[in-house]
């Protein structure tokens, strides 16, 4: 049996705003090999020049690449800045 979906994402799918962030939700943006911005963050949860794990409301998004470094941090968002070579969702368990 599927889970229910929550009220806004109802909301969106008979919009057709899909194309649209939820309020709320993470919003994760690759640009190219080089920079990584994330909105909607719930801290740093391991720091490295390899590795960079940062909390987001599903679980957590994790990092990898080479020469990494957190350039800007706010409450809000974030950037990391490297050669990216991977960007993973690692969910929490339900």
């Amino acid at each position: 049996m599927m889970p229910k979906k929550h009220w806004a994402e109802r909301l969106v799918d008979g919009a057709d705003l899909s194309g649209e962030p939820m309020p709320g939700v993470p919003v994760v943006e690759l640009a190219g090999d080089r920079r990584v911005l994330i909105e909607r963050h719930g801290g740093v949860t391991e720091y490295s020049g390899e590795k960079i794990c940062v909390k987001v409301r599903y679980g957590t998004v994790a990092v990898c690449g080479c020469g990494l470094e957190l350039t800007c941090m706010t409450r809000e968002q974030l950037v990391i800045t490297g050669r990216i070579d991977s960007l993973q969702l690692l969910r929490r368990r339900a």
